[in-house]
């Protein structure tokens, strides 16, 4: 809204790009191109790490790849003067 008011159209001057899906972003009068995580599963990981090396402090910190998923709303677009 801000980028609004100051003359500057999304998406067609400028892509905007949220992270983390949050209910805000289905908020806006256009909908926010976002990141999407599987917060539940990044906590179950965190949890699950956490209680194994409290049960076993030499276990050596290890990590877990979560895929992120781009949802596109409308909040962007081509670069300006692609012709797309």
């Amino acid at each position: 809204m801000s980028l609004a008011r100051a003359g500057v159209e999304v998406p067609r001057d400028l892509s905007v790009v949220g992270c983390d899906d949050s209910r805000l972003s289905h908020l806006m009068p256009i909908g926010l191109t976002t990141v999407r995580q599987d917060a539940v599963l990044m906590a179950e990981h965190a949890v699950r790490f956490a209680v194994e090396r409290l049960e076993n402090p030499e276990l050596q910190p290890w990590e877990a790849v979560v895929e992120p998923k781009l949802v596109v709303r409308g909040t962007s677009g081509p670069p300006p003067g692609s012709g797309a």
